[in-house]
């Protein structure tokens, strides 16, 4: 039987060490075999960007942009060290960062649930969706040291020259200070996605803030959402049964570990950082999570695996070692991919192939052919499979759950 014609192009953004070699095997093994597809390729490992001034991540961004989606490789974000094992002319920023920046729009980490992979917290049957507000707040603030006794104030100039002004404190000695910031608009759009995003898992949506402390700052947070949901998203929730609700962030964070999940958890930029990492380890690994990037109106979509580049089995594999990587959640970034091509190409049989993968994979788990570290996990006598040991082994089941195409 013929493969599935996938209409428009995905962008395929490659990346950095372990999971560059692993994102070719699934391109391979799992994605070549079933699908007549067009990849807008862009080589965004360390050595390119550094030959391109990092032009190469710009223009991903803006194919991204041109196709409205992009699966993307983990990639290396260089420190000191990373500079001089490449020999880098600079230190380039977060391709991440380079890509949020230029598309705009909410990160969203959701775990990927095997049934027989322990849960630190037991009580989670269903994912829990956290949704960033990548823009802003503690990440662009400005910070300082101040050397001695004086008065700390905040100061704002209109363009019409109208003066904002605030003594934020008369400090007796030396201390730290910070100014933060975050606009509007932003705040708008990431009410627009996080309600979207609801509504296209299903879910009920929960923003977090400290509104009681912070009045103006998250209270502008709370309001806008409520701005956003009364207007554009309401009856919709409504017709479906769900729900949306403001919550103080402790409060929310005692709610989710008592609730069992199937909820969008809309975060500001810091909490965000935090909880997604607290949701991945709960669930039992941050190889189980997806990482996606949506922009307000729903049509653009940049997904990606949630962890690192896994240098340590990079050097390994370089040895000619054979390693145990966890490929799950680069898997996964490929089927939310093709859902969200086949979501703006009304193809079904796309949809069905993704839905099919997932499924596949996490069966695969289940039966009991997993990587070493789902593997300790799950308990002394688990068996494990090398990285392509388990690859291969969904390509076997995908092939038996597939026969008629490809």
């Amino acid at each position: 039987m013929a493969k599935i014609k996938v209409a428009n192009p995905i962008v395929d953004i490659d990346g950095d060490e372990m999971t560059r070699i692993i994102w070719q095997w699934i391109k391979d093994k799992l994605v070549f075999p079933y699908l007549d597809l067009d990849l807008d390729y862009y080589d965004l490992g360390m050595e390119n960007r550094d030959a391109t001034d990092d032009q190469v991540t710009i223009d991903a961004a803006h194919a991204i942009q041109k196709h409205g989606v992009g699966v993307k490789c983990a990639t290396i974000t260089p420190d000191e060290a990373r500079v001089a094992e490449f020999g880098l002319k600079k230190m380039w920023k977060s391709p991440n960062g380079t890509i949020r920046n230029i598309l705009g729009g909410v990160v969203f980490r959701e775990p990927i649930i095997c049934s027989n992979v322990p849960r630190l917290v037991p009580g989670w049957t269903q994912p829990i969706v956290v949704g960033r507000h990548a823009f802003g707040d503690q990440y662009k603030a400005t910070d300082f040291l101040f050397p001695g006794k004086g008065t700390l104030s905040i100061k704002f100039v209109g363009e019409d020259g109208a003066v904002i002004e605030h003594e934020v404190f008369k400090s007796p000695s030396a201390g730290v200070a910070m100014g933060m910031y975050n606009l509007d608009s932003s705040i708008r759009d990431f009410a627009h996605a996080s309600f979207s995003y609801g509504l296209a898992r299903n879910y009920p949506v929960y923003l977090s803030t400290k509104n009681t402390i912070l009045k103006a700052y998250d209270g502008r947070f709370k309001d806008i959402f409520q701005e956003v949901f009364d207007a554009d998203y309401a009856e919709e929730f409504k017709a479906r049964g769900l729900t949306y609700e403001h919550r103080l962030i402790d409060d929310m964070v005692a709610a989710a570990i008592k609730w069992s999940g199937g909820f969008v958890w809309a975060c500001k930029n810091y909490d965000g950082d935090v909880q997604s990492d607290i949701v991945a380890q709960g669930f039992g690994s941050l190889g189980l999570m997806t990482s996606v990037l949506m922009t307000p109106d729903g049509k653009i979509m940049e997904t990606e695996a949630a962890h690192g580049t896994v240098t340590r089995h990079y050097r390994q594999h370089q040895k000619g070692e054979a390693t145990s990587t966890n490929s799950i959640a680069s898997i996964f970034a490929w089927s939310a991919g093709f859902k969200h091509r086949a979501k703006l190409d009304d193809n079904g049989a796309l949809l069905e192939f993704a839905e099919t993968l997932e499924r596949v994979v996490v069966e695969t788990v289940e039966s009991g052919f997993m990587t070493k570290d789902l593997a300790l996990l799950v308990g002394d006598q688990q068996s494990w499979l090398t990285t392509e040991g388990f690859l291969d082994k969904v390509s076997d089941n995908l092939r038996k759950a597939l026969p008629h195409i490809g």
